[in-house]
């Protein structure tokens, strides 16, 4: 539902959307060209300082790879990848700012966890990064979407 309200944005270029009574101007969100753009960016995000104090894991190198299957992105726990498919039906949906995002916050698991892998802990790990980076409005419309549909956070 997110990623749409940001799709409607980009295709209609009206930056401002109003959830639960509050205008938000949405920040741009960054889409990527290949994998090597991918791997760059989540590169970057691994090396920011707060990153490092919030999650050990994120000394970690995490690689991007090719996914073959179009249907979705995922993380492999065991050999720190994220596999995001490049194209479906003509679209380069995954290669996006919050798909990588969301796919990093399953890098940031504690080890040894045996909390859901799309739980409350995680969704505050995505969260955190979508406001951190994306922007605090791109965090709010998140957390508050979430939130709406019964989503716990935390």
């Amino acid at each position: 539902m997110v990623r749409r309200i940001f799709d409607r944005a980009d295709e209609r270029n009206l930056r401002t959307v109003d959830v639960l009574g509050s205008t938000l101007t949405l920040p741009i969100e960054r889409k990527f060209a290949s994998i090597d753009s991918v791997q760059s960016y989540v590169d970057s995000v691994l090396t920011l300082n707060w990153v490092r104090e919030t999650w050990p894991h994120a000394s970690t190198t995490v690689r991007v790879r090719e996914r073959s299957g179009a249907g979705a992105s995922h993380y492999e726990t065991d050999t720190a990848t994220i596999a995001v498919p490049l194209h479906r039906r003509n679209e380069a949906w995954a290669l996006r700012e919050l798909v990588v995002l969301h796919e990093l916050a399953h890098h940031f698991e504690p080890e040894e966890s045996d909390t859901p892998s799309h739980g409350g802990q995680f969704v505050d790990r995505f969260v955190t990064l979508v406001s951190e980076i994306v922007g605090y409005e791109a965090g709010f419309l998140l957390r508050t979407t979430m939130l709406e549909t019964g989503v716990k956070i935390g």
